[in-house]
């Protein structure tokens, strides 16, 4: 076992003065003390923030979180489906195949099962979506992949539903 000589000799052995060893020993105690301060005051609860965070509206629900509330589809246009078709192969076929799954979902069904206006706000507005909407958390869990935002304008994403009207399966509601 080591002796220690002078007064500071514990100091000395790991290159510490003592103002660092004091200041360092005042910021433990603040980080400390700030932890411990006062439990009672007023301020939401974690789960009433998450409640009123998923509080959505029927709309909502029907057509998903974003700039879209509602989409009239008209009759078909073949220009902007081709339009659409282009830019699902750019933006989205790294990751959605239309009749199998892969990173994400099958999508040949996908008018089916949603709303144009939740398709076009999934795709405008991803993160929200996940965060929000049962139906995208389902899938967030179900993939395990969060959907990229593709920062696509609502023209692009209005000219992706066009192409997915086309594809096999989708009847749109």
């Amino acid at each position: 076992m080591h002796v220690f000589k002078t007064k500071y000799s514990v100091i000395r052995y790991f290159s510490f003065g003592p103002r660092v060893l004091f200041a360092t020993a005042a910021l433990c105690g603040l980080l400390v003390a700030q932890g411990c301060g006062n439990k009672d005051e007023p301020g939401p609860s974690p789960a009433s923030a998450s409640n009123r965070m998923d509080e959505l509206t029927s709309e909502q629900l029907r057509n998903g979180i974003g700039p879209v509330t509602s989409v009239d589809l008209g009759e078909y246009n073949p220009d902007l489906a081709n339009e659409g078709q282009e830019l699902f192969k750019i933006k989205c076929s790294a990751c959605h195949k239309i009749d199998q799954r892969y990173v994400g979902p099958a999508l040949n069904d996908v008018l089916s099962r949603r709303t144009p206006a939740y398709v076009m706000n999934m795709i405008l507005n991803p993160e929200e979506m996940v965060k929000r909407h049962p139906e995208a958390k389902k899938l967030l869990a179900e993939y395990a992949a969060p959907m990229a935002n593709q920062h696509l304008t609502q023209e692009e994403a209005r000219a992706i539903v066009e192409f997915l009207r086309n594809t096999n399966n989708n009847q749109s509601k």
